[in-house]
Formats: C-alpha cells, structure tokens, sequence
C-alpha cells in the first residue's frame, strides 16, 4: 500500500545541509554589499567611481555630502547604540544563562525519575511488543537539545542585533543618495538576519538529529521525543528576549516621547533628548533580538511537533528517513525560494519613489508565497510515498501526498492572509488608520478609543482563516497537517524575518539622521522608510502569531498522544477549570508586561524631566544630555521586571501537571491558546495602527493630513499619546504572548513522560 520516495536517503542527507550552507553563505555575500558604505568621511572627498559616479557626486555636493563631520557624528552615535545593547544583551544572557542551566538540570531530574533512573531497555509507549531506550537516554538527550536550542536562540537574537546596529548608520548615509540606496542597504541587512537565522536553525536541528540516530539506532519514537527539547530551549529563551528587550524598548521609547514630544515640543529623535540613545538601543534589543529569538522559536517548535506526530506514523514505524524528514526538505526549499524571493528587492527592481517603497515589500511576501507553493508540491512529490499512514488519537489514518501538500499549502497561503489583513488594519495608506488619524481632532480619549476598536476589529479574518487552516489540515492529515500547516507559514521566514527587521533599522537610520543634524530631506526619507517598516513589523507579528495558534495546536497534539489521553472532555470538572484558569493567563501576563513597561517608564521620564530641569543651556542644545543614565534605568527595569512574567510561563504547565495531572493541563493549554491569540492580534495591531496614525499626521502627505498637523499641534499631541499607550500593547505584550501560547504547550510535551506517571499528585489524594 505505501509507496516509494523518489529521493533517496543518501540525497536527503545531502539536499538539507547544502540548502543551510547556501543560506549562510546568501547572508554573508548580503553583509559584504553592506559593508561596502563606509563609515569614514575620506570616500566621498575623491567622489564616486561606480557605474553613474558623476550623478552621485553631484547629489552629494547638493546635500551638502562631503562634510565630514556629518559622517564621524554618524559613525559615533552608532557606536553608542551598538555599545548599549551589546551591553544590555550580555547583562541579560548572565540572568537567562543561570535560568537555562536551572531549567536543563529539572529536566533531567523530572524524565530521568520516570523510571527512577534505569538505565535498562523498556517497552516502547505506542507499540508494547517492541523494547526501546531507557527513560534516562530520553533526560539526558532531552536536556542536550534543549541546551542546543536554547543556544541557538541566543545568537539568533544576538547575530541580529550586530548586523543591526552595524546597518543603521549606514542607511543613513545612503539616505543621502536617495530613497532607494537607503532601503537597499536596509533590506541586505534585514535579510542576513533572516537567513543566519533560518539556515543556522535548520543545520543545527539535522545535525543533532544525526548525531542523536547514532545512539537511538532504530528507536525513532525516543529520537524525535528528545528533539523536541530542541523548541523547548529554542522558545523560553525568546520569552526572555522578547519579554526583557519589550521593556527595555518601550520604557525608553515612552519616556522620550512623553517628556520630549508632548511637554517640551521638541522633534523625536531630537540630540537634547536623554532617553534617544536608550530608545535606540531599544529597537535592537527588542525588535531585532527579541523577534529573532521568537521566529526561531516557532520554527524550531513546528519542526519538532511535525517530527514527534511523525516518528509514531507509518515513516516512523517503516523507518523511511526522507518521508520523516520532510519538515526539514520544507525549510530547505525555503531557504531557496527566499534567497531568489530576495534578489527581486535588491537587484531585478530598484526603487525610485517613496511610494514604492511598502509595494515593494508587498511584492516580497506574495512572490515568496508563489514559489513556495511550487517548492513545496516538488518536495511532497520527491520526498513523499504516495499515500502513507498517520497516527491520529490511537489509530493510524491513511493520507496521500497531494493531501499533504494540500495541508502545508493551506498554512503558507493563510500566512500571507493574515499578513495582509494586519496591513490593511495598520498601514496608513489605508481607511482604518487614516480613521484613528481623524478621530485625534477631538483629543486622546477618541483616538483610544478608535484605535481600541480597531484592534479588536482585526482579529476577525486571521482567525477565520486560522480555522480554517486547522479545518483543511486535520480533515487531511490529523496533528501532522496542523503541524505540516505551520511550517508552511514559517516557510518563507527568511523572507519573513528580512522585512520585520528592516523596519527597526530604517527606525534608528532615521534617530542618527536626527541626532546628526542632517537636512529634513534625509529625515523625510528615513521617515518615509520607517513608516513601512512599522507596517512590515506588524505583518511579521501577524505571521509569528498564526504560527504560533498553530504550532501549539500541534504540539498540544502530540502532547495528548504522549500522555495518553484518549479524549479531553470539556464537560469534566478536571478539563473545564483548567480552559478556564489557562484562557486567564494571557491576561495575567499582559497585565504583568504593560506594568512592567509603566513602571519603567515613569522612572524614564522622571530622569528626563530632571536633565532638562538642571543641566544649564541643555534645551538651547549647548550642554550634551546624560544619555548613561538614561541607559541604565531601561537596562535595570528590564532585566528585573522580565523574570516574574518568564516565571509564569515556565511553572504553570510544571505546577497543573504535576499536581493536577494531564487532564487540566490539556484544558489548560487548550484555553491559553484560544485567548492568547486573540489578545496577541488586537494588541499588535492596534499598537500598529496607533503608531502609523502619528506617523500620518507627521509626514503630512496628503490634504487630510495636513488638515490635522503639523507637529505639535493638538491633534498631533492626541496622536502622540495614542502612540505611547500602543507601545507596549504592540512591542511587549502582543509579541510576547504567542510565545506564552507555544512555550506552554512544547513544555508540556517535554515533560509528558512525567506527568502521565507522577502527575495529579492532589487528585491522587482526595
């Protein structure tokens, strides 16, 4: 009945890395064509050389080009920010290093104590007859992926923010030969993040895939359960990233704009502003980092769901090595389809206008979404057999290929959907924000209020087309289509990452054009470049949300698999009060994160009323503000105030399993999914939408703007504020619960083993 693979085992252990190497390979070659602006002022003293130097060269004498200092106050100010946040990630790491060695030893301790620590052979768990590796080999290489996941993580985010902070300055600089230099130079560097991250992801899970089959031998159901420590580790470091560097960003980012902007009416990103540098620091941290962190989370969970529902399935049974590793074939043909996706920005097409700009970084994400659709129809019918069983629930279901290319199909194509509602709901070429824009004339209760109602508008359509990616894929092909469906919508996460990450870097181009005094034809642009990568930020969200609904779908999945739960029934008073308790803590944690934000804030802006108080001739720009301290505060708040949320995270699943057992923990999950993803969407974008509506006003760019501007007028103070309470609705809060949503579910899985023996420990009493 099952078919043949067309590709081998030898060509998938080949097809796989060499697809990795490409991509880190692609992002090397991307950051070599960055590194090419320089940040000397000799370069443009001789004038330009390349194919239209003369135009160049004129372009730079209207701009006023050839001033040096220009170039040597660029080059400082972005070593100021690179200094902060290589500091501030370190001092982070320390805390989260401590976290990761804790949590690897209670990993081994808790799978190691299932079968108090034998180390003799057992029955397998789905299939009696057969004996498999002891439950101590599942804790320790249990504990070895998670460690390699949770590593991979940190230089994900780490690597981010160096290319980051090295690409700032000099899109700024090439600001100054237009609009279409500064978004190329934006864009090469967004995408050397994006594929470092994808490739480095996909190499490391193969490898120790491959190294892990050396000990297991033919015991694949305990191979991919170790593996699956792999998103463990991978996502509780994105927790502390996102969750410290969401602080970190918005505490500085609130205090600027609340003291600088609306009391003393200067510009934002002005120099005279204490908290500029911190707020700076900021976007790295949080944007670049933090979301670098969560993309590799989620992908590295989809991976793992897929292979765990996968290796009890006719591949695992049958011991087909390319049908099993048909998560990875997808990435890898993602890598490719992205690596050609991305030479259409920065090389077939060049941009002219302003109004090119958010078109084109449409066209990234449509583009890879066609090709994909026919990489992956290749890579189903290469890697595939032709109709295959797949466990579902206790029985084996048969699927066919073309059903499985129809589930992973059906999560790349709602991917893009939801990408382009949550544009719609937050650029401001549309109504919906030119709407919050308008409602500013009568203050900021209206515009709250109108961007409120925006964000709860927006969940409408992604969760539709949420349901009904869950719908196609399970009627196909079980948790393995859910699991296949959210690797499709992480598919293109090179592209994916490569667009969120510009938007942070065109955000401090435009700070260091402010801070060095260039003209306000240069911040234009910067503006102009911001203003879609803010849109392009919300897209990226909507992406690592959806993924995210489904992946813990999957993962919940496999947990009840694992556990052997035959049915959650709701009606149980066991299931229901954890659905209930579990749709609670995406509030918890909210309420927690925005706190977090408020409490450091006030701190910022009491520092910054203080300078601007006492620091003679700082308002006049005579005296240079205490950017240090201002820092220090957002460093501080963040690193403390992340731990309880992380706290909250990682025990509750550790806390209902083993006291209440694997019943609530399954309504614990199933309740925190369904709640969580709603608040992480109408948050994001309302956040999104808040923040483009200021934007709006500011860039004056049609007749209703300028009806509600300039700067500093009422309706722009009204946007201002609206802005300031999305920050961390948009930056904090939403971004870090779809992490909440997937961390509690792939944990819950990694720990199964010891629930479904230990767990219920209060149940057991009474």
């Amino acid at each position: 009945m099952m078919g043949a693979v067309l590709l081998s085992e030898f060509a998938t252990e080949i097809v796989v890395p060499v697809c990795a190497v490409i991509g880190i390979a692609f992002s090397l070659v991307q950051w070599l064509l960055v590194s090419r602006v320089k940040l000397n002022p000799e370069r443009h003293a001789s004038g330009n050389s390349n194919k239209n130097g003369y135009s160049d060269y004129l372009i730079e004498e209207e701009e006023g080009l050839n001033d040096p200092s220009v170039v040597t106050k660029c080059a400082d100010i972005q070593s100021a920010i690179s200094e902060g946040a290589t500091s501030f990630l370190f001092t982070e790491y320390q805390y989260v290093g401590i976290f990761m060695v804790a949590f690897a030893i209670l990993i081994f301790l808790f799978l190691g104590s299932v079968e108090g620590f034998s180390s003799k052979s057992q029955p397998c768990t789905y299939d009696k007859e057969k004996t498999c590796k002891p439950a101590l080999a599942t804790a320790i290489f249990s504990t070895i992926s998670f460690l390699l996941g949770a590593i991979t993580s940190v230089l994900s985010g780490f690597l981010g923010m160096k290319i980051a902070t090295y690409a700032n300055a000099r899109t700024t600089l090439e600001a100054r030969k237009g609009v279409g230099k500064a978004f190329i130079v934006a864009f090469r560097s967004g995408a050397v993040m994006g594929f470092l991250l994808a490739a480095n992801g996909l190499l490391v899970l193969f490898v120790a895939i491959n190294l892990f089959k050396l000990y297991y031998g033919d015991d694949w159901e305990g191979l991919f359960e170790a593996i699956t420590g792999y998103g463990l580790g991978g996502s509780s470091m994105a927790l502390f990233g996102r969750v410290g560097g969401g602080i970190y960003t918005k505490a500085a980012d609130v205090g600027a704009d609340l003291v600088g902007k609306v009391e003393r009416n200067i510009p934002e990103d002005d120099p005279r502003n204490p908290a500029v540098i911190a707020d700076n620091v900021g976007d790295n941290v949080g944007d670049i980092a933090g979301m670098g962190s969560d993309l590799f989370g989620s992908y590295a969970e989809s991976s793992c769901a897929a292979l765990v529902v996968a290796s009890i399935s006719s591949f695992g049974i049958n011991h087909e090595f390319t049908a099993m590793l048909y998560p990875l074939l997808i990435s890898s043909v993602g890598i490719l389809v992205c690596l050609i996706t991305t030479l259409f920005a920065t090389d077939f097409f060049e941009i002219k206008a302003v109004k090119e700009i958010e078109p084109a970084l449409k066209k990234q994400l449509i583009i890879s979404t066609v090709l994909m659709t026919v990489g992956i129809a290749i890579v189903t019918w290469v890697g595939v057999p032709s109709s295959f069983t797949i466990y579902n629930f206790g029985d084996q279901k048969v699927v066919k290929n073309w059903q499985l290319f129809l589930c992973v199909g059906v999560g790349l194509w709602a991917g893009l959907i939801i990408g382009f509602v949550t544009e719609y709901y937050t650029s401001n070429a549309y109504s919906p924000v030119q709407d919050v824009a308008d409602s500013c004339r009568t203050g900021a209760a209206t515009n709250v209020i109108f961007g409120l109602a925006l964000g709860y508008k927006s969940v409408i359509i992604p969760i539709f087309a949420i349901a009904i990616c869950i719908f196609v894929s399970f009627s196909f092909a079980a948790m393995y289509g859910i699991a296949v469906a959210a690797l499709g919508m992480l598919s293109t996460i090179a592209t994916g990452l490569a667009i969120d990450a510009y938007g942070p870097i065109s955000d401090n181009a435009g700070g260091i054009a402010e801070m060095a005094g260039m003209s306000h034809h240069i911040r234009e642009r910067t503006d102009a470049l911001d203003a879609a990568g803010n849109t392009t930020a919300a897209i990226g969200k909507g992406f690592a949300i959806g993924s995210a609904a489904l992946v813990s779908l999957a993962l919940f999945g496999a947990f009840v698999s694992r556990a052997a739960i035959s049915t959650v029934d709701v009606l149980t008073p066991k299931v229901f009060i954890g659905l209930i308790v579990g749709a609670m803590l995406p509030y918890w944690f909210s309420a927690m994160t925005m706190k977090s934000v408020g409490s450091a804030a006030l701190k910022m802006v009491e520092e910054v009323r203080r300078q601007f108080n006492t620091i003679p001739g700082l308002m006049e720009g005579r005296a240079k503000p205490d950017y240090a301290t201002c820092v220090k505060i957002s460093t501080d708040a963040s690193i403390k105030e992340m731990i309880p949320p992380g706290a909250l995270v990682m025990l509750t699943p550790l806390i209902v399993g083993t006291f209440f057992g694997v019943e609530t923990l399954a309504g614990v999950l199933a309740g925190a999914l369904v709640s969580g993803v709603q608040i992480a969407i109408s948050a994001s974008n309302t956040g999104g939408a808040w923040d483009n509506a200021k934007k709006y006003i500011e860039a004056g760019a049609s007749e209703h703007a300028r009806t509600l501007g300039p700067k500093g007028s009422d309706p722009h103070k009204a946007a201002v504020i609206g802005d300031t309470v999305g920050d961390p609705l948009k930056d904090t809060s939403g971004p870090s619960l779809n992490i909440l949503i997937k961390l509690m579910a792939v944990e819950s899985l990694v720990f199964a083993p010891f629930f479904a023996t230990h767990g219920g420990l209060l149940f057991k009493i009474f």
